[in-house]
């Protein structure tokens, strides 16, 4: 691949917001070394973050040298873009732990190893946390003028606010035009990318770098992502799928990717994977021939799942879907079979009345909702409609033991072929 083809490629996948004048030129003349930030106020990154991500994997794939800065000392301050109100301050020793899930999950997208271009993992704490405040005002804070501040976006819409901006969400800016000098200074740096919604804060680091070394530095910016519908990519009643598997669980990430909307599954491909054009050119074919098929969503789904839970995710995943079709749930626990059926209708039964002889299954069945009397519940089972834990049931004057509840917590009713019904034991 030659240099140029990097721009070529984001402008392909949608990638680019806005760059400084020379950006594009100077990618093309030479190996250039390059940041994103990432912000430690939750323990792991989200959905969103791997639109940045993706940007660094593609710059190195191309032979430049990605830097990721894990942020626990611009993390202390809290970055005001994008928010109404003062951010709620964290410990230390939250933030630092913050950074290190974020730093693992990292890890996982980008080569270190490789001896021509490796990338790098930095935490701005190293510098931050030790600089002195008399010495950052005058080696920093001489170089920009509050008017200068004022008319940032970030700072400008706080100030209409009836809170405003604390002096400490105001400094913010310099604390990120601070880690670009440094990694200017120490590295080589010559190009920072993040957010449209970070611009503001990205163009500081340049000016600073012009005026406390004379040198000219570049900036890069990525659209902010949103659905077809205009609706904030990635945000639902819960917020945006998470990196970390134990907030987002494999299934449920590979389930937001695989219910992507027609519409949105070739510009996601676009942005989320590393497939070419040719590849990306068939599944578009697919979307618009056989919509109902579903085969460019089950490729995203299946490829960005494997990118950060592995092989092992993708077939946890599968074999979760494969329960919400009649598979058998042997293996799984409660916990995951909870996770599977969170969006059915659930109720709570006595456990104690499962002992013993045990519960009729027509009570059960009206109990969970699944049938309006037990003459129904019994006419269902005896046309062949009734499963429990999708093992079908055929005696309609049948008792259920605990014996058959998983981990003695849980037991899953279907009707006909999709109505599911959960009952958890208490």
């Amino acid at each position: 691949m030659s240099a140029m083809d990097i721009i070529e490629e984001l402008r392909w996948r949608g990638s680019i917001y806005d760059a400084t004048p020379g950006t594009e030129e100077m990618l093309a003349r030479e190996k250039t070394i390059v940041y994103v930030g990432f912000d430690p106020s939750a323990r792991s990154l989200h959905i969103g973050n791997m639109v940045p991500i993706m940007g660094l994997v593609r710059m190195q794939r191309h032979g430049h040298s990605p830097i990721a800065i894990a942020g626990a000392g611009t993390g202390m301050i809290g970055d005001p873009s994008g928010r109404d109100d003062e951010r709620q301050l964290m410990s230390v020793a939250e933030i630092d732990d913050n950074v290190e899930n974020i730093k693992l999950q990292l890890a996982r997208f980008m080569d270190f190893d490789t001896k021509t271009n490796p990338a790098r993992i930095i935490n701005n704490a190293d510098w931050l946390r030790k600089v002195g405040m008399t010495d950052f005002l005058r080696d920093v804070g001489k170089h920009f003028t509050v008017n200068y501040m004022l008319a940032k976006e970030s700072v400008a819409s706080r100030m209409v606010r009836e809170q405003g901006v604390s002096y400490t969400e105001f400094s913010y800016m310099l604390l990120q035009a601070y880690d670009y000098l440094v990694l200017h200074d120490e590295y080589g740096c010559n190009l920072q990318m993040g957010g449209s919604d970070q611009w503001g804060n990205i163009l500081a680091g340049v000016d600073l770098i012009r005026r406390a070394r004379g040198h000219q530095a570049h900036a890069m910016s990525y659209p902010l992502i949103t659905t077809a519908s205009g609706a904030k990519f990635g945000k639902s009643v819960g917020g945006a799928p998470t990196l970390d598997p134990e907030e987002t669980s494999p299934y449920r990430f590979y389930q937001f990717w695989i219910n992507v909307d027609d519409a949105d599954v070739i510009p996601y491909m676009k942005l989320f994977t590393l497939m070419d054009q040719d590849e990306i050119a068939g599944y578009e074919e697919a979307v618009s021939s056989e919509p109902q098929k579903r085969e460019a969503q089950r490729a995203l789904a299946r490829t960005v799942t494997e990118m950060v839970h592995g092989s092992q995710g993708v077939g946890t995943a599968l074999s979760a879907t494969d329960v919400l079709f009649g598979g058998e749930m042997d293996g799984f626990s409660a916990a995951e079979l909870l996770d599977i059926f969170a969006d059915v209708p659930s109720e709570e039964i006595d456990r104690s009345s499962l002992l013993g002889e045990g519960v009729p299954i027509t009570q059960l069945l009206t109990q969970a909702g699944a049938a309006k009397s037990n003459g129904e519940a019994r006419r269902l089972i005896e046309g062949g409609g009734v499963s429990l834990n999708n093992r079908r049931v055929s005696d309609g004057r049948g008792r259920i033991s605990l014996d058959e509840a998983i981990d003695g917590e849980v037991l899953v009713l279907r009707r006909g072929a999709r109505n599911y019904f959960m009952l958890r034991l208490v």
